[in-house]
């Protein structure tokens, strides 16, 4: 545990921000989860509609930092391949 009253701040700080960016990356997970069903299932409107949200989620954590912008995308990448051998 830190002593200094800054540190212990910046400690409080970077355990919201842990959780913040952790929040981000399961929606990112999820979405592109959502993506990969909907692959599966053979509905091309749900793809479109997972394709849309995983989009929305993937370029929201790379707004904010939580994902590189390159990981961004190459996930973005990932899903618009997948997506276009489906459709």
């Amino acid at each position: 545990m830190p002593h200094a009253s800054s540190k212990k701040k910046d400690l409080r700080q970077n355990m919201k921000r842990r959780a913040h960016n952790r929040t981000r990356k399961s929606a990112v997970k999820t979405a592109i989860k959502r993506v990969h069903v909907a692959l599966e299932g053979g509905n091309a409107e749900e793809v479109k509609v997972a394709v849309s949200m995983a989009y929305k989620r993937i370029d929201k954590a790379a707004k904010t930092n939580t994902l590189h912008a390159n990981t961004a995308a190459r996930r973005k990448s990932l899903i618009a391949r997948s997506a276009k051998a489906f459709l």
